[in-house]
């Protein structure tokens, strides 16, 4: 299973757009630039529009056929357990095993000091390129990360193991994902992780950390761009440590949950993976569903219609909608307009408050993470919402795609 040293993983909600995604990769082939792209959905996505794995691996197949895509694809089961994962078996070769939940659950003791035992070499200190003075380790130290983190990566373990006795031995590509959750993990952590990932027999393609800073859903990065950069960097310095003495698969790579268009991080994300010749996989939420709306918006009538429709009924819902994702939103329910303002606005100016470009005077933040976690309304709207997907598909899937390769592709892979 070859996923690329660059991956790509477009969420699409609803399930209409997979051309659209596809071609804004061809366009970055047709620019030299090899991207694998890797379609993800999650469990709590599915549960919440009604759809199944099955559909997303029908979208993906269908995109590659018409495309005539003929390097490797995949479909991610997006942040997936043991409690899940059944579900996603048939459909995906891609699985993101999520164990942050399990983080901070204590390891016995008896275990703690079994990997202290067997992980010596760790102990004392060491230069490492790319982390400017080194990193150093005594035993308390790596016997507290241990006891923090082993429960969680013996979680991934026991997932992994239960798929690849379905799916067989290098069958699909697994990532190990520990975003969700409070404290960021530090170059020191990381190379404990690996090394406990190691010990489980994960052959990882992709790994997701914590970063400091919030990944809010659908709007750019909230913190110390400086900051990331440099973590960014020393992870990746530590996984090319980890590589080389704990035998994980030489195409190990960092995987950012972006939570969609975090824009002012992507040329130092850029920059850094020139410097380690490093590769990464970028991983989006909403960012298609609201190119979609967009879309309806421009196109006028009954697509601008229904824009406002899902606007108006999101924010008499507000409290149910961001409740899932109440530790990823920063809404200010000031900002949002009255659905009377909005019902007044024309086309253009609701792109405008809802497409993501900060030099716009009209873009608004708290009008786009409403709109983002709001998808559920347009799910109820069945096929009132779906028959307009397919009746504006033209201007829909020119935004899609623009967004995709203008404002992601072409800053966090080319630099531009």
């Amino acid at each position: 299973m070859i996923l690329g040293k660059y991956s790509f993983g477009i969420g699409d909600r609803f399930g209409h757009q997979g051309k659209a995604q596809l071609a804004a990769i061809i366009k970055a082939q047709e620019q030299g630039l090899e991207i694998t792209p890797v379609w993800n959905k999650s469990n709590r996505e599915h549960t919440i529009i009604g759809t199944s794995p099955a559909d997303v691996r029908r979208e993906a197949d269908e995109a590659i056929g018409a495309c005539r895509w003929k390097k490797p694809y995949y479909v991610d089961a997006d942040h997936i357990g043991l409690a899940n994962v059944e579900r996603f078996m048939d459909a995906s070769d891609f699985f993101t095993l999520d164990v942050a939940d399990f983080i901070g659950r204590p390891a016995s003791e008896a275990e703690a000091i079994a990997f202290v035992k067997k992980h010596k070499g760790l102990l004392g200190s060491h230069r490492i390129e790319g982390i400017d003075g080194g990193i150093a380790i005594d035993e308390p130290r790596l016997r507290s990360i241990a006891a923090k983190y082993l429960v969680a990566v013996q979680q991934a373990g026991n997932t992994f193991r239960h798929i690849e006795a379905r799916e067989g031995v290098g069958r699909f590509v697994t990532e190990v994902s520990m975003d969700e959750t409070d404290t960021p993990q530090t170059p020191v952590d990381m190379l404990v992780i690996l090394a406990a990932l190691a010990d489980e027999g994960i052959p990882a393609r992709t790994v997701a950390p914590k970063f400091s800073g919030r990944f809010n859903k659908g709007v750019d990065y909230v913190g110390n761009v400086s900051q990331l950069a440099r973590e960014f960097g020393e992870d990746l310095a530590v996984i090319r440590l980890a590589v080389e003495q704990f035998g994980l698969p030489s195409d190990l790579k960092l995987s950012v949950h972006s939570g969609s268009d975090k824009f002012s991080i992507y040329r130092p994300i850029h920059r850094a993976l020139k410097q380690f010749d490093a590769g990464v996989h970028i991983k989006t939420a909403g960012t298609t569903w609201l190119e979609e709306l967009i879309g309806l918006a421009l196109a006028g009538g009954d697509g601008l219609a229904i824009a406002k429709d899902i606007y108006t009924q999101a924010l008499s819902r507000l409290d149910e909608l961001c409740g899932p994702y109440a530790t990823v939103i920063d809404i200010d329910k000031t900002k949002l307009p009255d659905p009377d303002q909005v019902g007044r606005w024309d086309g253009a100016q609701f792109a405008a408050a809802l497409r993501h470009d900060r030099r716009c005077p009209q873009y608004n933040p708290s009008f786009r993470q409403l709109l983002h976690v709001g998808y559920k309304v347009a799910a109820e709207m069945g096929p009132r919402f779906t028959e307009a997907l397919d009746k504006y598909e033209a201007v829909i899937a020119e935004n899609v795609t623009a967004n995709l390769y203008e404002r992601h592709i072409r800053p966090l892979f080319l630099g531009q």
